[in-house]
């Protein structure tokens, strides 16, 4: 009689991306952050659709309850970086918007235009409308005249002729959109949301941030410095670039590889009445000077001092340099 053997069948081999979501998910005592290497490489197979979707979703919610480091969010800033592959644009400020408005309309937006008047070539970039209840930049460049870029051909005519340019994320980092647009799936914002906020496409003299989560004002200064980058995040009304003129504003600066940091004082005496609708047709009467209206007038003359602090104006002379843009602005729209 033979004695027969069983077939011995192959270990089915690890899947590539596995252990990096093994690092972030080992446990309370195995699991560690990514190095900025880890976080290159592992951002780098996201991008290039090396990944599997469950593998996808366990890593951006592993990251989401971990809360990312300066080294990850800068390693995956390198990997998008070095697929972009973005002709050399000169642009002062990168502007992202990805919040949206539910308290006070997008008053940036007005801020935006008025130092693009001035000369201030500003690239705005978003993902979109994701959460229901808020007002978000995309639904109202029309409305305002900010061009929509769908190229970066496009972005450098429209900075060209006007110095301001929007250019949705998903024309430029696709995967990137893909990722945010999980949010309804998983219930959560992904660390893709704030990721978006420092990646500064064109390499602009000054990148402006607003995270609102407290705390990572200071991880986000700090993933800029790792990457040379001179940028002032804030945190902004309603998550997006604009200063609250009823609160203390802590800017949270690093120019040159230098960290800084600077408190601007609340600008009203009390705080305002939040209104009672988000009417788009307030921003054109303000903008028109058909209308005075206090919290918007301190809203964004201070975002436009903001901007030029960024751009290596102490703060006294950005706030009087603003307010002499805005009284001179061109009021057609």
């Amino acid at each position: 009689m033979t004695d027969f053997a069983p077939p011995i069948t192959e270990t089915p081999a690890e899947h590539p991306f596995a252990p990096f979501v093994r690092i972030l998910g080992k446990g309370k005592r195995g699991a560690r952050s990514l190095t900025r290497e880890e976080a290159r490489e592992a951002m780098g197979m996201l991008l290039d659709d090396k990944v599997e979707d469950t593998q996808l979703g366990a890593f951006l919610m592993l990251l989401r309850h971990k809360e990312e480091s300066p080294e990850e969010l800068a390693g995956f800033t390198e990997a998008l970086r070095e697929r972009l592959h973005a002709p050399a644009l000169t642009v002062d400020i990168d502007w992202p918007t990805y919040a949206g408005k539910k308290r006070h309309l997008p008053w940036y937006l007005l801020a935006a235009k008025c130092l693009a008047q001035n000369g201030v070539r500003i690239l705005m970039h978003g993902g979109g409308a994701h959460t229901a209840g808020r007002l978000y930049s995309e639904q109202l460049l029309d409305y305002l005249h900010i061009p929509l870029c769908r190229t970066w051909q496009q972005t450098g005519a429209a900075l060209d002729n006007g110095n301001l340019a929007f250019m949705p994320l998903g024309d430029w980092a696709p995967q990137l959109q893909r990722m945010i647009d999980l949010r309804n799936t998983l219930g959560l914002r992904s660390p893709i949301h704030s990721l978006a906020r420092i990646l500064n496409p064109l390499g602009a003299r000054c990148g402006l941030q607003s995270i609102f989560h407290p705390g990572y004002q200071g991880v986000h200064r700090d993933a800029s410095g790792l990457l040379g980058d001179n940028v002032i995040v804030i945190k902004g009304d309603g998550g997006e670039i604009e200063i609250n003129p009823d609160t203390i504003s802590h800017l949270y600066g690093t120019t040159g590889g230098e960290s800084w940091d600077e408190e601007w004082p609340a600008l009203a005496a009390q705080r305002h009445v939040k209104p009672a609708t988000l009417d788009p047709e307030h921003l054109k009467a303000v903008w028109r000077g058909e209308v005075v209206d206090s919290y918007p007038q301190l809203a964004l003359i201070a975002t436009m001092a903001l901007a030029l602090r960024g751009l290596g104006t102490p703060r006294a002379d950005a706030f009087a340099l603003a307010q002499q843009y805005w009284d001179a602005r061109d009021t057609s729209i």
